[in-house]
């Protein structure tokens, strides 16, 4: 038997922001990538260079400005061979197909701001009982039960549910978020940045719920800047810089002693405190005016006049100089 077919299958996507003036904002520079049922992918990078811009492409949420080419197909996984789902192309899908078949359907969401998507003028319960009702069809009778159950699978305490979403902390909107999001089992999960705001026990508990509906059979997309978490989390690890993925590797090998291969995702990883905890110099490239070669190349010790051409991600990684994987 064949591999089953991929979960969400993106092409060639990229997002421009066009702005007063006539400038245009490149914010996602030709992403492609795969993500299989059972997989989850950590996306990681600094801020602002374009992960959750993705995020909110493959959704239908982006402003009215922006501008987006490529494809993401999304399907369910097949039950069996002759079930095959043909999905949805969400990328030219209508803002009526993304609400009534893809949120929270067939993708959820744990959104980077919990706050902005949380109704202010209803409690939590009220909020989980009528997404327990809408996406699994939960009888009246049984959604009080329902809802508790999903606060408690993302560690919300009942004794705040009958509370509104100004009288809880980052941590505990983030946490709400998170039970509203692993309500369907969606096929795919988009995580982006899970972890924020909660301490080290409910980081780990989170981390552990998100890594169970994985192994549960569903594609899962973590955004983060914990690397800590991604190495727990992670079976493959996708390094975005200035809107373009510049390495994606297994996990073991990322964090492993192979290690990246690419300059920029090593000194992510060194500048993390337990490592050498240096920063990388210098700063990210305006997504106005991207370089025509590497954008990294301003930052990076291995640079030459090579550089000046924009390399193409190839055996994982897109660097002149990255080194080969030893059981390439």
């Amino acid at each position: 038997m064949g591999e089953a077919p991929a979960v969400l299958t993106v092409r060639g996507l990229s997002v421009r922001f066009l702005m007063p003036g006539g400038r245009e904002v490149a914010a996602v520079n030709d992403v492609s990538f795969d993500l299989a049922p059972g997989e989850c992918l950590a996306l990681v990078g600094e801020s602002g260079c374009g992960k959750s811009v993705l995020a909110s492409a493959l959704l239908g949420l982006l402003p009215a400005n922006a501008r987006t080419r490529g494809t993401a197909h999304l399907r369910r996984p097949a039950p069996t061979p002759d079930a095959a789902d043909d999905g949805v192309e969400l990328l030219a899908a209508s803002e009526e197909t993304l609400t009534r078949r893809v949120r929270g359907r067939l993708a959820g969401l744990v959104p980077q701001s919990p706050a902005a998507h949380l109704t202010p003028v209803r409690s939590v319960r009220s909020q989980l009982e009528e997404t327990v009702r809408e996406l699994t069809g939960t009888p009246r009778a049984a959604l009080r039960a329902a809802a508790e159950a999903a606060a408690a699978r993302a560690a919300f305490p009942a004794d705040h549910l009958d509370r509104y979403p100004h009288q809880l902390s980052g941590g505990l909107a983030q946490r709400a978020t998170t039970a509203l999001a692993l309500v369907a089992d969606a096929p795919l999960l988009i995580a982006d940045e899970p972890t924020t705001g909660l301490d080290r026990d409910l980081v780990d508990r989170t981390v552990g719920e998100l890594r169970r509906h994985a192994d549960a059979g569903h594609a899962l997309l973590v955004i983060t800047h914990d690397l800590a978490a991604a190495e727990r989390i992670a079976d493959r690890v996708a390094v975005m810089y200035a809107g373009r993925l510049v390495e994606v590797a297994p996990a073991q090998d990322f964090f492993g002693t192979a290690g990246p291969r690419h300059p920029y995702a090593h000194g992510l990883l060194e500048a993390l405190p337990e490592r050498s905890f240096t920063p990388i110099p210098g700063l990210p490239p305006e997504l106005d005016a991207l370089p025509a070669g590497c954008a990294f190349a301003d930052r990076c010790h291995l640079a030459t006049d090579r550089c000046a051409t924009s390399p193409t991600l190839s055996d994982g990684v897109a660097c002149h100089h990255a080194p080969e994987r030893a059981d390439a």
